[in-house]
């Protein structure tokens, strides 16, 4: 694999250059399409700036989250980078992130509000992860993700039995110097708010612009983040239960509709 050339002593545009980043919508579908990108990274900047080339494109919208206990010299690379493109940027709110933790889903949610913000009209939201590797083109992701006509991507199923727990007691960030780690106890939980079943599946999910909306503004949504908050690995069960919320897609329908007539 060739190397990228590095941002040091040259200007961005000699990098964007030197490293073809492609600067221009590759078909119509892709420019009527743009993506909206979640990266939470915290190491690795080589590893990152690679996943960044591979999925950049200029109709899209980025959002990177830095760890808060990420080194100085991380996050001035991943700053310095970022600066040389319109259309990405730092999370206005960094979390100290805990794996497992409140603090992973909240790093993806604080993205989220940002890209609430942005002014590009973005369809879907991609969380994605340092270590992360496309196996498609931007074309193609939108190919298939336009197959769910409006639908959300949050694979899920009722948790079996050795999940049962991570959810019914509670779990809590233990943040020090040198390490964090999640402390299970054997302290019981409440039921879930609003009388929400819980399931459980992937963290890493594509999720509707009104979904998005949905998820920052509904009060079901506020309440199960808040009970989510000493739960074990909480973005695995957070996105999912909320998408399967009796009625969720009647809802996003109405939630679209309302904000088409609010652009009118």
């Amino acid at each position: 694999m060739t190397p990228l050339t590095p941002l040091r002593n040259i200007t961005c545009q000699q990098y964007l250059t030197q490293n073809h980043y492609i600067m221009k919508p590759l078909s119509k579908d892709e420019a009527e399409f743009p993506l909206a990108y979640v990266m939470v990274i915290h190491k690795d900047f080589d590893t990152f700036e690679r996943l960044f080339r591979a999925i950049y494109m200029p109709q899209n919208v980025y959002c990177v989250h830095v760890d808060e206990k990420a080194t100085s010299a991380f996050k001035d690379s991943v700053g310095r980078l970022l600066s040389c493109f319109a259309n990405a940027f730092l999370a206005s709110k960094r979390e100290s992130v805990v794996y497992a933790g409140i603090s992973r889903l909240q790093a993806d949610l604080n993205c989220l509000q940002d890209l609430i913000g942005s002014e590009v009209p973005w369809k879907y939201t991609i969380n994605t992860c340092g270590q992360d590797f496309p196996l498609k083109t931007n074309r193609e992701i939108v190919q298939y993700i336009k197959g769910f006509k409006g639908k959300n991507i949050t694979p899920g199923v009722l948790p079996p039995p050795h999940i049962i727990r991570r959810t019914r007691y509670m779990h809590l960030e233990q943040k020090y110097q040198l390490f964090s780690f999640m402390l299970w106890t054997w302290i019981r939980k409440m039921s879930p708010p609003h009388n929400l079943t819980i399931y459980f599946g992937s963290s890493y999910v594509a999720l509707t612009r009104e979904f998005a909306n949905f998820v920052l503004q509904d009060q079901r949504a506020i309440d199960l983040l808040g009970w989510s908050k000493d739960t074990y690995s909480p973005d695995e069960h957070f996105w999912v239960t909320l998408n399967r919320i009796p009625g969720m897609q009647n809802l996003i329908s109405i939630l679209h509709k309302s904000v088409v007539e609010i652009k009118l």
